[in-house]
């Protein structure tokens, strides 16, 4: 197979389980709506806590594309993850 396109479902995988990781994150534990929240975040200099709790879902797909033998989708999702953490990095620097 293509490896560049095999990264990259891997690497979209990563970002749509993040981010549905964040919003199950504030569906569940968070009285206020998900604008609110966000908002709320912002405010509190919390958002990376919550992009970091989102990222928990990308475990889910990193083991699931391993045990399919889907390495190079694993690749992909493990450099969403990478990528999250630079930008919670780089939030938290600046």
């Amino acid at each position: 197979m293509n490896v560049k396109k095999e990264l990259f479902i891997g690497f979209a995988v990563g970002i749509i389980a993040n981010t549905l990781g964040t919003l199950l994150y504030i569906l569940l534990f968070s009285d206020l709506g998900i604008m609110d929240t966000l908002n709320a975040a912002v405010e509190q200099d919390h958002v990376g806590s919550l992009l970091a709790l989102g990222a928990v879902l990308n475990l889910l797909a990193f083991f699931g594309f391993l045990k399919i033998r889907r390495d190079q989708r694993a690749k992909g999702v493990l450099i969403a993850t990478i990528l999250t953490a630079l930008i919670i990095l780089f939030y938290k620097i600046f």
